[in-house]
């Protein structure tokens, strides 16, 4: 069972954390070495994985790369690994390639006739001329496995230490997510409210408009109260609101049961935005109640807007 199969099946994580773990041989000063592993993720629609490997480790590659594809699904993920020596003398002079650079500039000078100094700081900056005492790769295969225990247990540890930050993250994310489900809940309350006191707003229109038309002559009640109800049905949002509704009750089971719900989240989110956008179409005219329906319906489209930004950021 994996470390992620451990954790309580409610959470849900943040694609954002960064985190980092070191441990070091049991050996002396002189022949000892440092093993940093550090992990930075933002959020990406799938799984993005850059490695930077010190040299000679590249055998450990796949390896490394199917431990993280089981603790992370989705995310731009960034993993270094540093292997460095713990004594002092950390720098080393090219003697061979320091003398060969000279002999070609001595070369150079008596080709050319140019009378030039060494410039000594130039010539540490010649490529290779300066190289850093990297700790010795083990060369037998059991001094390789013992390499890749101890890499790999601190690449556990930090893959541990990001999945807390991540969780911890997702959990205010979460909380954010809930808070304006709700709101946009009390906005198809207030909608639903409003919606009913719509028919006869349509009669009251249509009766002005028709005497307009007519000169002011009789209309016909059972004709008004038919076109009335027409125009009215034309104009129901009752559908749109059961279906944003229960897509709202969806959303939030979906933050209930956690996991990996960042993708299904997303598209309950175009689904409740489309929804909006029928209950603005749907909702013309100068009417009190229809200027407050088309109001509220910006404002939930607007929290759908917010909830699908931060909803690009769970797993």
């Amino acid at each position: 069972m994996t470390e992620r199969e451990n954790l309580p099946p409610k959470s849900c994580f943040s694609m954002t954390g960064y985190a980092q773990a070191r441990t070091h041989s049991s050996g002396g000063a002189a022949d000892g070495w440092a093993l940093r592993v550090s992990i930075k993720s933002v959020n990406h629609r799938f799984l993005d994985l850059k490695l930077q490997l010190p040299e000679g480790f590249d055998a450990f590659e796949v390896d490394i790369r199917k431990i993280v594809r089981e603790r992370i699904v989705r995310g731009h993920v960034h993993l270094i690994v540093n292997f460095e020596a713990q004594s002092a003398a950390g720098v080393q002079l090219n003697q061979p390639l320091v003398e060969a650079y000279l002999q070609a500039a001595e070369d150079l000078r008596q080709k050319t006739k140019a009378a030039t100094g060494m410039d000594v700081v130039g010539l540490l900056r010649l490529p290779g001329v300066i190289r850093g005492a990297g700790p010795a790769l083990p060369e037998d295969q059991a001094g390789r496995e013992k390499l890749w225990q101890v890499l790999s247990t601190c690449l556990q540890e930090a893959l541990t230490t990001l999945d807390g930050m991540r969780r911890s993250e997702g959990a205010h994310l979460v909380e954010n997510l809930r808070q304006r489900i709700a709101t946009i809940g009390e906005h198809c309350a207030q909608v639903r409210g409003l919606s009913e006191s719509l028919r006869p707003a349509f009669a009251r229109r249509l009766d002005a408009r028709l005497k307009e038309v007519l000169g002011g002559s009789g209309i016909d009640p059972a004709r008004l109260a038919q076109e009335a109800a027409v125009l009215a049905e034309r104009s129901d949002i009752s559908e749109e609101l059961e279906r944003l509704q229960s897509h709202l009750r969806q959303f939030t089971a979906l933050l209930d049961g956690g996991g990996e719900v960042g993708k299904k989240l997303d598209f309950l989110l175009q689904e409740m935005q489309r929804e909006a956008n029928t209950m603005l179409s749907k909702t013309p005219g100068v009417e009190t109640e229809a200027l407050a329906i088309t109001g509220i319906a910006l404002e939930t489209k607007s929290e759908i807007e917010k909830l699908r930004e931060q909803v690009q950021n769970i797993e």
